[in-house]
């Protein structure tokens, strides 16, 4: 049984979505749920969910990681063999073995440094990044990084496309994962440096490469991962969303403002309106992995509500059962020997 420690301080609403999700995960999903946080706020939440028959239980961390923790106090707080907050204590759990992966909706960067000090990198990554999934046209992508690393080196992109290229077949079921580099281009020398550098590494990697590709052919679908630099990648991200969340609701607005046929229209295409809702839904996928470091983490968005939480304990698990830390752990050395 996959254990998954939950980071129950972690959601701006913390803790009831991120107990609700948990409990959610662990009745649907069977895997044993380990929650961190001040277990005096906690334990009241978790006591009102029917819990019959579910591995859950609780490991205290009176401490929070928030928003306002940044820079050398933040470092102080992540790398503290002392340190009593929900990261680090869900973070060293996995370090010791006593869980298999660790999921939160907190601070992104407490989350990623609080990692690399608790888990440290993968033998031959120099740095770990975010990937999430984004929807296309004829599926899913894997893009990485979206804000890890604003500035990159061309070996950093070699390690994301191979990180995501296992990441990608191993929890997405792709089958040899096309490879593209983010670029302003398709034609292979277009781009700026760091796009020129990288691209000669991931062609001749072994990889699946098929050469640049711009935004629209990642929303197209034409790769299953696209790597880039972090500030690259998060521009991406945010304008995605954004563009998204305009496009649902001006529908939104138009159908309610609309005269007495806009009203009947909107009520028949309504479930198709779900099914783009559901497309684009962040809690769909619930959490984006930190490939790179030396342990399974899951970062997703603050305003998780139960329903990702859920998600995100689900896509946690299934990289557990696939073995894909191990998996991207063995590319790497690989990589090393070339």
């Amino acid at each position: 049984m996959a254990r998954i420690v939950v980071d129950a301080m972690g959601s701006d609403n913390y803790p009831t979505p991120d107990v609700e999700g948990a409990v959610q995960a662990a009745r649907e999903y069977g895997a044993e749920i380990i929650l961190v946080g001040d277990e005096k706020i906690i334990k009241p939440v978790l006591e009102k969910q029917n819990t019959q028959g579910l591995s859950i239980s609780i490991v205290d961390a009176p401490e929070i990681l928030s928003m306002e923790d940044k820079g050398e106090g933040l470092v102080l707080k992540a790398r503290a063999k002392d340190s009593k907050n929900s990261m680090a204590v869900g973070m060293d759990l996995v370090k010791d073995g006593k869980a298999d992966a660790f999921v939160t909706a907190g601070n992104t960067g407490a989350g990623m440094v609080t990692a690399l000090f608790r888990l440290g990198r993968i033998r031959g990554v120099d740095r770990p990044a975010l990937a999430p999934i984004f929807p296309t046209a004829t599926g899913t992508c894997v893009v990485l990084d979206i804000g890890a690393n604003p500035d990159c080196k061309p070996e950093n992109l070699l390690q994301f496309a191979i990180l995501g290229s296992i990441y990608a077949e191993k929890v997405r079921g792709v089958n040899k994962p096309k490879i593209g580099v983010v670029s302003n281009a398709e034609e292979e020398g277009k781009g700026n440096e760091l796009v020129k550098a990288a691209t000669p590494l991931i062609k001749n990697s072994g990889l699946n490469y098929f050469g640049n590709v711009e935004g629209k052919e990642v929303i197209g679908g034409k790769v299953d991962v696209a790597v880039t630099d972090g500030f690259t990648g998060n521009v991406m991200l945010k304008s995605s969303e954004a563009v998204a969340k305009l496009i649902t609701d001006t529908i939104r607005t138009i159908i309610k403002n609309g005269n007495i046929l806009t009203k009947i229209g909107g009520l028949l295409v309504r479930p198709a309106l779900g099914q783009i809702k559901k497309l684009l839904d962040p809690g769909e996928q619930g959490a984006a992995p930190m490939l790179g470091v030396n342990g399974l983490v899951f970062i997703g968005h603050g305003r998780s509500d139960a329903f990702a939480i859920k998600n995100a304990i689900r896509v946690a698990k299934h990289a557990v059962d696939v073995n894909v830390l191990d998996a991207m752990k063995s590319a790497i050395e690989e990589s090393l020997k070339k």
